[in-house]
């Protein structure tokens, strides 16, 4: 796939975006013209505030295998569905229902029963039966076998309603789209941000990393800039399956711009009302 260069406009000032790899499971990409404080800001977001659907209630109507129902609910919330449409479902806050709907939540049964002898049943997300085609467990080809919820013997089985609903990792780390996100910036540490234990040799005791074949080494004569800022930052986003990893990362670009709108509006309105407050001036 060829390198993608797009630009994000906000505010008048106008971040970079330059993807270097891009799979089913992670991107890599080079955030430029921006400070440290956003592309923070972009990390935590794509982390803990893009929405996904996951299993929040679990009814167990039968339980005779030899794990407990906590047990079994708890695997069940961190199945990965796919929540390529999250935003079309509703947060059961902003719903008018009494519990769940169809506008907020999504309804998957599993039912399994061990009939075998000298045989272990696995019981895996394949069993999870969505009554939502847009919400399912992720599955990566016909041979997957499925995420194990359980194992069961003769005689034993397990019966249970699930409710999955949208929400975010702030609220449960089960609602995080992400398996990892991380970037990297100065990777010839040029502006000293981190302070090495050295022995004999820098250079061959921190080795420099992938990035800085994207970066520019300093040179020997180069004279320390105490008012240099990083500006140029590499990320990798590594999804759990739930979404695809360009969808978080716009998903989390969308965020941040709402979050820096309301702050603005707050701001304008702030003054507005701090004008109409002044008393007035007497010449």
């Amino acid at each position: 796939m060829e390198p993608y260069t797009g630009t994000i406009n906000s505010g008048g000032a106008k971040p970079e975006i330059k993807i270097d790899e891009l799979t089913s499971e992670r991107v890599k990409f080079i955030l430029t013209n921006t400070d440290l404080s956003m592309a923070n800001a972009l990390r935590r977001i794509m982390i803990a505030e893009v929405a996904t659907i996951a299993i929040d209630m679990v009814e167990f109507e039968l339980n005779t295998s030899v794990l407990a129902d906590e047990f079994i609910a708890h695997r069940l919330g961190l199945i990965p569905l796919d929540s390529t449409e999250a935003e079309k479902i509703k947060y059961s806050r902003e719903c008018s229902c009494q519990g769940a709907c169809k506008e907020c939540s999504v309804e998957l049964n599993l039912h399994v029963k061990c009939t075998e002898e000298d045989t272990t049943k696995d019981v895996t997300s394949r069993d999870l039966v969505s009554n939502d085609p847009r919400v399912t467990p992720i599955q990566d080809g016909l041979k997957d076998p499925g995420i194990l919820i359980a194992k069961l013997r003769k005689g034993q089985e397990i019966k249970v309603k699930c409710i999955a609903k949208k929400g975010v990792a702030k609220e449960h780390a089960k609602w995080s789209p992400c398996a990892a996100v991380a970037f990297e910036y100065d990777p010839f540490n040029k502006l000293r941000h981190a302070h090495y234990w050295i022995e004999d040799d820098e250079k061959k005791e921190w080795p420099a990393s992938k990035n800085a074949e994207k970066d520019f080494p300093p040179g020997d004569d180069e004279v320390f800039d105490f008012t240099a800022k990083p500006n140029r930052f590499y990320f990798e986003v590594e999804t759990i399956g739930s979404m695809k990893p360009e969808d978080i990362v716009m998903n989390a670009f969308k965020k941040l711009l709402e979050k820096i709108s309301s702050v603005q509006m707050g701001l304008t309105t702030n003054d507005v009302n701090a004008i109409n407050r002044e008393p007035p001036r007497e010449f």
